[in-house]
């Protein structure tokens, strides 16, 4: 039997999936109803795919988990560096830019919590623990720029990161229980630039 043209048109204008449209969806599946939710056939089924788009990119669930934490650590970390690193020159400015930015945003977007909470997936505990060594590094980078000696600093960005995952995991526990205040972020860099 052969495909009526409306099928074929509707076939045709139907985009192409990408691994990175199904890392996406993978990482968006995640964080709203956590790890288990990352399987082939609903985000199939929330694509308007088949299974077999899936295995066109990946050969298993672990790929394509693998795939979406790629994503994550790629628009959650350095993205974000390379930003700050372009858009700012001073580096007690770029560190007040980048503790603001993250305080603010941590607080609409549960990424960060729920993937914490998945830490016990060996793929997920990996992913942790390179963004946590990434981001604690970045942070101690600009403390010596500002001219801390390098244990100093290094103690300095585990500090503030530290800082900012409690603020993440206070702010989803118990909405409105973080200060809004812009004033609230301003003291943590004082606190933390503090000789």
């Amino acid at each position: 039997m052969s495909e009526s043209s409306g099928q074929q048109k509707n076939r045709l204008a139907r985009k192409r999936l990408t691994a990175d449209d199904w890392a996406d969806a993978a990482l968006a599946a995640l964080v709203e109803r956590g790890l288990a939710a990352v399987a082939v056939e609903p985000l199939a089924t929330r694509l308007g795919t088949t299974k077999g788009s899936f295995y066109w990119h990946f050969a298993s669930r672990d790929a394509l988990v693998a795939a979406a934490l790629a994503r994550w650590e790629e628009s959650s970390t350095e993205r974000i560096i390379r930003a700050m690193e372009a858009g700012e020159p001073d580096p007690a400015a770029r560190l007040d830019a980048l503790l603001r930015g993250a305080t603010v945003a941590v607080v609409d977007d549960p990424k960060e919590v729920r993937l914490l909470a998945a830490g016990d997936h060996p793929e997920v505990a990996a992913a942790l623990a390179r963004v946590t060594e990434r981001r604690v590094g970045y942070l101690a980078h600009l403390f010596e720029l500002l001219g801390f000696p390098a244990p100093e600093a290094r103690r300095r960005g585990f500090l503030a990161y530290t800082s900012y995952l409690g603020h993440a995991q206070l702010a989803h526990a118990v909405p409105g229980a973080v200060p809004a205040d812009p004033e609230y972020v301003a003291e943590v860099s004082a606190l933390l630039l503090k000789r």
